[in-house]
């Protein structure tokens, strides 16, 4: 019997825009992903990149965030849609760069 793995592109690309976004906000991982990112993605997704991290430092915009991270999900969204053998190393790099945010920036704790 062969199986088959299922891709679920929406979540794939939520997984990745929120990585992305989360990655923009601090220096030394910005400068990590970014040549990831253009090696993976290409050039627009580079620049893509640069945009984001500018928006977040210089707009008034307090859901900011929350609007880069949908243009990263409808971006990456179709990129896998026109080229399935993305959506692996998609997931993988959205989770190398959760694990490097977990680094900076430590799960909330609920206090008892």
């Amino acid at each position: 019997m062969t199986h088959t793995a299922v891709t679920h592109t929406a979540r794939v690309a939520w997984d990745g825009a929120l990585a992305i976004v989360g990655a923009a906000h601090f220096d030394d991982l910005y400068g990590w992903l970014a040549p990831t990112l253009g090696d993976l993605l290409g050039a627009e997704a580079l620049r893509a990149f640069a945009e984001t991290r500018y928006l977040l430092r210089y707009s008034a915009r307090p859901d900011a965030p929350h609007v880069e991270a949908g243009r990263w999900r409808a971006r990456l969204e179709d990129l896998v849609d026109r080229d399935p053998a993305l959506a692996a190393p998609v997931r993988e790099l959205a989770y190398e760069t959760r694990l490097r945010l977990r680094e900076l920036v430590p799960p909330l704790t609920l206090a008892s």
